[in-house]
């Protein structure tokens, strides 16, 4: 594992005081002077800054990441740059403990993973129906027995470093006379046979994030599931991640969403300096689990909100139950009210996935700047232009018609595309602005663009396009540049703000 480095300022050097790991490297000063080539995974204050010392600090520390001690008294400005870092105090009491074991959530690369699909092995010995969907699910119906017996595993271990403590969440979907347990065993790296541990999850323990630490060395994790009863059992994913302990998920202060079918949502709030815009990002379509676009918004130096769902193979463009839904937009107005803000002081973004996060909660918000890079809207052609138009370019795409509709007729796709349309046209966009990067020979939402033309019947709505040869997935560079280009252009000119210089 990579150091952590922690920035310590007071007038003891706790090198000399506490018990550290091995893995946290600790920089002590009495007075900060310097900002350091990135920013520290930690800070923890053991005296109250100077107001200059104040100016370093919200460059250097990244949001919930710094921390007090009892004795530090913040007052005027040093108050605010708790506010905007979402500062924590620490016992005197506890900080031996918490040096030992919470520092080390404080790691700089988050990761996340979801086992595929194509991995999973149902066993020879299941005597019932088996039915793959896509990339979504597998679904066995049947007999399972009156004991526990493996039923499914996945194929290939996963490797863990020592030291390091990972998340497993199971997603599935059973009937009440199904039981199940995850069976997770710890073998010694590189080996199949050296077992270090077992250890098994029950559906109590299923219902909250599983977490795994190699304590003994490098090793890997192999996974299998047992069942027993009768009736149906559909297993959707087997997810790991680098945990980040009580801090956070995937990045420390990032949040978790769970509905009651075990679908997740993931969304992070920094409040930078507090003063509008709140800068909304929606992530695109990723396999690789985490949060994207943070040091996009973070360079923005305004306040930002980052949501990423780990749905289907890769994401399921935001949509799902209404409860799903309403909890997304919720998640938007809570941390504009927290500021203070109103929707003109808001601004929803992303690219491809994201931007039809961006325009269907658009639908709620009626923010002031919609940013769009690839706009997507018409999901229900994206999946129908599978079969012609891009046969193999985006399969998840299906996953997502049927996932949402239930089905992949054609009468699926129109209800697809009315899903966005109809909440499109009974929104008023008045007083929003649309800006928009698209592909001119886009092979997933060919006419996007000039169909969001068409649609904006509103008065005093303002739209500027910027069309780009190529299909959907050629020449990213520049519809990512002109996107940064624009949010730096609308912050200039609509909040008198100016992106900071890297």
């Amino acid at each position: 594992m990579d150091k952590i480095h922690i920035l310590q300022i007071g007038d003891r050097d706790w090198n000399e005081v506490y018990e550290l790991p091995e893995e946290v490297n600790l920089e002590h000063t009495r007075v900060f002077t310097e900002l350091p080539e990135k920013p520290y995974d930690m800070c923890i204050l053991d005296k109250a800054p100077s107001e200059e010392e104040i100016e370093l600090l919200y460059q250097a520390v990244k949001a919930y990441t710094l921390f007090l001690t009892e004795s530090v008294r913040m007052r005027g400005p040093a108050a605010w740059l708790c506010r905007s870092k979402r500062a924590k105090r620490i016992a005197d009491s506890d900080m031996q403990r918490f040096l030992l074991e919470e520092t080390r959530y404080f790691f700089s690369k988050p990761y996340g993973e979801k086992f595929s699909l194509r991995d999973v092995a149902i066993s020879r010995d299941f005597s019932g129906t088996v039915k793959w969907h896509g990339n979504y699910s597998v679904e066995l119906q049947g007999e399972f027995g009156d004991d526990f017996c493996q039923i499914a595993l996945w194929r290939y271990n996963s490797p863990v470093s020592q030291g390091q403590v990972v998340d497993l969440w199971l997603e599935y979907h059973k009937e009440p006379e199904v039981e199940l347990s995850l069976i997770v065993n710890q073998f010694v790296d590189s080996s199949v046979d050296q077992m270090l541990g077992q250890c098994e999850f029950d559906e109590t323990q299923l219902s909250r994030m599983m977490r795994i630490e190699a304590k003994n060395g490098d090793s890997s994790l192999s996974f299998s599931l047992r069942a027993r009863g009768k009736g149906k059992l559909q297993i959707i994913a087997l997810h790991k991640r680098f945990s980040r302990g009580g801090c956070g998920h995937f990045l420390p202060g990032g949040k978790r969403y769970v509905s009651s079918g075990r679908e997740e949502l993931f969304y992070y709030f920094d409040p930078c300096n507090m003063e509008p815009p709140l800068n909304v990002y929606f992530a695109g379509y990723k396999t690789q689990e985490s949060f994207e676009g943070y040091h996009l918004m973070k360079n923005m130096d305004c306040p930002f909100l980052l949501l990423s769902e780990p749905r289907l193979e890769g994401g399921s463009f935001y949509m799902g139950s209404r409860r799903y839904e309403r909890r997304i937009i919720s998640i938007i107005e809570k941390y504009m009210e927290e500021l203070g803000f109103t929707s003109d002081q808001v601004i929803l973004s992303g690219l491809s996935m994201g931007t039809y996060g961006a325009l269907y909660y658009g639908c709620d918000i009626r923010p002031h700047a919609l940013i769009l890079g690839k706009p997507l809207a018409s999901i229900g052609n994206v999946a129908a232009n599978e079969k012609h138009l891009r046969p193999g370019g985006f399969a998840t795409s299906l996953d997502v018609l049927r996932y949402v509709c239930g089905s992949l007729d054609t009468d699926a796709v129109e209800r697809l595309n009315s899903r966005f349309w109809d909440k499109f046209d009974a929104s008023d966009w008045g007083r929003t602005k649309f800006i928009v990067s698209y592909m001119i020979e886009d092979d997933y939402d060919s006419d996007a663009y000039n169909k969001l033309l068409s649609h904006l019947s509103s008065s005093g709505v303002q739209v500027y396009g910027k069309g780009s040869h190529g299909r959907h997935n050629d020449n990213t560079s520049a519809i990512v540049n002109w996107f940064v280009d624009q949010y730096g252009k609308v912050l200039r000119e609509d909040f008198g703000r100016g992106i900071k210089k890297k």
